[in-house]
């Protein structure tokens, strides 16, 4: 590309704001022109107005730069949002309908018939759905989502295997790191020593989404995918990257018994055309951790620069068909780089030059 798309960042004071200030600072497809966050920080310089939480220097270049107000006027047609859902649910459609291409980490949409929920390797073809938002016809703009944090190292596990065996039924177990509740996120004197066995809405998006996700598109809409699905998700005292046990019951479009190795075949060969080549995406999405007791956070969760997902611990489930864990990173695979990841799949099908023509025509 030889020129960058400039690009904003809604909610840059974050902890996934501050995420995507990290993996987009040398990026070769984008550029960070435009930061905004609360009230309480705007016409701040960034430096003064977040207090930088990651392991990595904050850019001079951002540290300088001045936090803008809220309000679509003057910025990049291409957005990325790291939003609350209340406050995504009121200032996403106005930058849509301002021109922007809104690439949204937050739940507000993910479950609009017309908005994609969308991971490039599961489901690409759902992105038609931005044809069907009145932004895009009005002024070019549009929303597009990624899934929660917890859903998207589960549907990566799924969908090579619903694939190639189908799936009836998913029973999920999360022990989900601290970093998903944001900064300061749950207090020391919760989580020290103990496990909180609620995650507020968690589990029914995980539910939700999960079968958005593998469903198909018809026509003007995502026909979700016709399995049973429950979720019970923790909070345990992990900095970063979210567990999962899994336990599925399979379907039967192989025709016989599906064996161990046809699974760890499934995962291994695993290479979605959607997806390939960009710069956010991992080599190998899934990787396999053969020993007995992986995958862990600690020793796991940057595989793949944090975008691929590790699945290990494959054996038969005595209530369903097979059982497994899945590990990936919650604000990177989960988060952040997963909204870029999508920005740039939009970008190699052409679907934000509209986005700036229809914005200079306006």
């Amino acid at each position: 590309m030889k020129t960058k798309h400039p690009i904003g960042i809604l909610g840059a004071t974050g902890m996934v704001g501050q995420r995507f200030i990290q993996l987009l600072e040398n990026h070769p497809w984008f550029e960070i022109t435009w930061l905004a966050a609360s009230d309480r920080s705007s016409g701040k310089p960034y430096g003064e107005a977040a207090k930088w939480r990651l392991d990595t220097p904050l850019p001079e270049r951002i540290a300088r730069m001045t936090v803008s107000p809220a309000e679509p006027e003057g910025t990049p047609k291409i957005i990325f949002a790291a939003l609350d859902a209340a406050i995504a649910r009121e200032l996403e459609p106005k930058f849509a309908n301002a021109g922007c291409a809104v690439v949204s980490n937050s739940s507000a949409y993910r479950m609009a018939p017309n908005v994609p929920l969308v991971i490039p390797e599961i489901n690409a073809e759902h992105l038609h759905l931005i044809e069907e938002q009145p932004s895009r016809r009005e002024s070019g703009g549009y929303m597009v989502t990624n899934p929660n944090c917890s859903t998207i190292g589960l549907v990566m596990a799924l969908k090579p295997i619903e694939e190639r065996f189908g799936i009836e039924q998913i029973f999920v177990t999360t022990m989900q790191a601290v970093s998903g509740a944001g900064y300061p996120g749950v207090p020391s004197m919760d989580i020290l020593g103990n496990v909180i066995p609620y995650i507020g809405s968690e589990e029914e998006k995980m539910e939700a989404e999960t079968l958005k996700l593998l469903g198909r598109l018809e026509g003007h809409a995502v026909a979700p995918l016709k399995a049973r699905i429950s979720a019970h998700c923790n909070r345990v005292a992990v900095e970063d990257g979210h567990t999962e046990s899994v336990s599925i019951k399979l379907g039967n479009k192989l025709g016989r018994p599906v064996t161990r190795e046809d699974i760890l075949a499934a995962w291994a060969e695993f290479r979605p055309l959607a997806g390939q080549g960009l710069p956010m995406a991992p080599e190998q999405p899934i990787e396999w951790a053969p020993q007995n007791d992986r995958p862990q956070p600690r020793l796991d969760r940057n595989r793949g620069r944090g975008m691929a997902v590790t699945v290990g611990r494959l054996r038969p489930c005595n209530l369903l068909d097979w059982k497994f864990t899945v590990l990936s990173h919650n604000t990177i695979r989960g988060a952040a780089g997963a909204a870029i990841l999508n920005a740039e799949l939009l970008a190699s099908l052409g679907k934000l030059e509209p986005v700036a023509a229809a914005a200079a025509r306006a």
